[in-house]
């Protein structure tokens, strides 16, 4: 429904009335009708419906004489015959209706609740009842203050200026009956207004103020529940509940509307049940009802002697259980009976459409970057690389070509990407290399030393001199 109310309010602004907490769902103010017929034509030969709904503070509606036929619509502020002077309301339904509406309420047209409407406000009536308005808030806050000093038990909750600014309504809360003569005194000489005392109960209380409920929602009772019943805490037996009074309690203090909204379906579901005073009768012992899930169909029995442990049945087997039991059959024991029970698997949720786990924040993410570390140099084949645990050497083979020099090398074979040396000048002699294959020369042989010939074009291969044999004189 389109808000009709916010071009029409006190001060005339076309959208976001920002009435902070009486804005509703789907309307900017609680218990908004919808009128379905508005844009309907009457039959011919019909006149229009003369009486129209009136909305005041926290959606306190009455019905209206409209006599001088005026033409309004929803949302135009008039000013209505009050008691004693005027009042200033809003106009919240109009049309056929209406009719709908009082056949509801059980109001009839011609009933003395049913008053006229003077005209529509002018300027100045909108600045007198804006200025009433205005001190709602101080009134309630002294009147506070006047019942704190003679001591009555009861609660001021709400105040309600008159449009004219004459006369204002105190709406209380109280347990038991209050001789508040002497309150409306004070209150009528510290405010020098009328003074109407209006009791309420806890659930109007709670509807007049507002608020938003434990589902998150606004509550029904000021939103759209009219017929505020009263309820007992066997609805909430019936649903398996617990009798948590503060689960079960709303705003008010009494117990939630909305456990008489599933009661019927709860009713009808347990229509198959047993009785829970019913004892299921077996050879190992008597078992006694603990507990039941309704739209599953399965129950839990114990034995009454050892109730350590809880058996789960079907709604079926404890059936045949009573019925053999009326025939003063036993069964052996509960135990036979829960064997038997099947129990459906369910299938796991299967990532179809390539959702992400809920929980993919939750645990760290482990890092693949690979920590390059320092290693010494390998010499020999008796320096072997350190190695996992429980992990076999491996074998010694020829090396590839285009090894990463990342990688260790393996035991057993020299490794030929180690960093190369710096070439020495030309000039420069290097000292001859020994050959291992070459065998000791005796004593007082002489030997030449070998010279550089040449520079080493390919430097990437160490190529060593060939080394002459000279005869010695021992070797004939």
């Amino acid at each position: 429904m389109s808000c009709n109310s916010c071009s029409s309010d006190i001060n005339s602004t076309p959208k976001g009335c920002k009435s902070n907490g009486n804005c509703a769902t789907d309307s900017c103010e609680k218990l908004t009708v919808f009128d379905w017929l508005a844009n309907m034509s009457l039959p011919s030969g019909q006149e229009p419906e003369t009486i129209v709904e009136v909305r005041f503070k926290n959606g306190r509606k009455h019905f209206y004489h409209n006599q001088d036929k005026l033409q309004l619509s929803i949302g135009d502020i008039v000013a209505v015959e009050g008691n004693p002077g005027h009042d200033i309301g809003t106009v919240s339904l109009t049309g056929e209706l209406i009719k709908v509406q009082m056949k509801k309420k059980g109001v009839a047209p011609d009933s003395e609740d049913v008053k006229k409407i003077y005209r529509k406000a002018s300027q100045k009536d909108i600045d007198i009842w804006k200025a009433a308005r205005s001190k709602e808030y101080d009134t309630q806050y002294r009147g506070r203050e006047i019942l704190s000093r003679l001591g009555l038990k009861m609660k001021l909750s709400d105040v309600e200026y008159q449009g004219d600014g004459n006369k204002a309504t105190f709406y209380y809360t109280a347990d038991d009956r209050v001789d508040f003569r002497q309150l409306i005194r004070d209150l009528a000489s510290a405010f020098s207004i009328r003074v109407e005392m209006k009791q309420v109960g806890l659930r109007q209380e709670a509807a007049r103020l507002g608020g938003v409920g434990s589902c998150g929602r606004e509550l029904c009772c000021s939103t759209w529940l009219t017929d505020l019943r009263k309820v007992n805490t066997t609805a909430a037996r019936y649903q398996q509940l617990s009798l948590n009074p503060q689960k079960l309690a709303g705003q008010c203090g009494k117990l939630k509307c909305c456990l008489n909204y599933e009661l019927d379906t709860y009713l009808d579901a347990l229509n198959g049940f047993p009785r829970q005073d019913i004892v299921l009768r077996t050879e190992k012992g008597n078992a006694s009802f603990v507990k039941m899930d309704i739209f599953k169909g399965l129950l839990w029995y114990t034995y009454i002697e050892n109730r350590s442990k809880w058996y789960k049945l079907t709604l079926e087997q404890v059936q045949e259980i009573i019925a053999l039991n009326k025939n003063q059959e036993k069964i052996a024991s509960l135990e036979e009976y829960e064997d038997d029970l099947i129990e459906e698997v369910k299938a796991d949720f299967e990532n179809v459409v390539g959702q992400d786990s809920l929980t993919r924040f939750d645990a760290p993410k482990r890092t693949n970057k690979r920590r390059n570390k320092k290693r010494k140099p390998q010499g020999n084949s008796e320096n072997k690389p350190n190695q996992p645990a429980g992990q076999k050497p491996r074998k010694a083979g020829p090396k590839k070509q285009g090894v990463n020099p990342n990688k260790p090398s393996q035991p057993g074979v020299q490794n030929q990407n180690k960093p190369k040396p710096k070439p020495k000048p030309r000039n420069q002699q290097q000292k001859p290399v020994p050959n291992k294959n070459q065998q000791p020369k005796a004593e007082g042989a002489e030997q030449k030393p070998v010279q550089k010939t040449g520079n080493n074009k390919n430097r990437n291969k160490r190529r060593r001199p060939p080394k002459k044999r000279e005869n010695n004189a021992n070797d004939a």
